[in-house]
């Protein structure tokens, strides 16, 4: 009887192991493979297509985040902003806004809105003051596409140009956490650089 019982023993610590074994490997290959997931809210370190990420474009731009003066040289309106972007097949973007880049820890802190030349015509005239248009705008934000060669922005420009942007923060930058309630940054009321400047 106990050496059926030490024989039971050994082939369950066997199989088990084994099986153990087998998904510790598994489990560090995916890993392996995807790091930089949490852990716990993601344990099979599931990487979702992009459909759900916002990867179809990153745009940087000045002069996106409130000043604290009226003067064009506020630092704020120095910060480049990222917006991290996905596209959608009614020709709308919208993107994340990051100031400090998109690292594993940086959180966005509000949204631009983007919409076609068609669509800003069917908005209604007391909406269209929060929408800026970015023919205008770009040149003035700097924008940079910098995910890509000089030639392939050269051909997404006059596309882009041919946009409107609605801006809306549910953060302030110098804040730890989200306070008070989101706004709508007009970008076209904020103080510009002069020819005499």
């Amino acid at each position: 009887m106990k050496i059926k019982f030490l024989l039971a023993s050994v082939l369950l610590s066997l199989t088990f192991g084994s099986a153990i074994a087998e998904e510790t490997t598994e489990t560090s290959a995916v890993t392996e493979a995807s790091k930089g997931y949490n852990k716990t809210f993601n344990p099979r370190q599931i990487e979702y297509p992009n459909y759900l990420g916002f990867n179809d474009l990153h745009l940087e731009a000045i002069r996106h985040l409130k000043p604290d003066t009226n003067s064009a040289h506020d630092p704020k309106l120095q910060i480049p902003v990222h917006h991290h972007c996905k596209g959608y097949d009614d020709g709308t973007f919208v993107c994340l806004m990051f100031h400090t880049g998109m690292g594993d820890q940086d959180k966005p802190i509000g949204f631009e809105y983007i919409i076609t030349v068609e669509q800003y015509n069917e908005l209604p005239e007391k909406e269209k003051k929060y929408w800026h248009y970015h023919k205008t705008e770009f040149p003035r934000a700097e924008v940079g596409l910098p995910d890509l060669t000089k030639k392939e922005a050269e051909k997404l420009l006059p596309i882009l140009n041919e946009t409107y942007g609605k801006v809306i923060y549910i953060q302030n930058p110098d804040d730890k956490f989200p306070m008070g309630e989101p706004y709508v940054l007009v970008i076209q009321d904020l103080p510009v650089i002069s020819e005499q400047d």
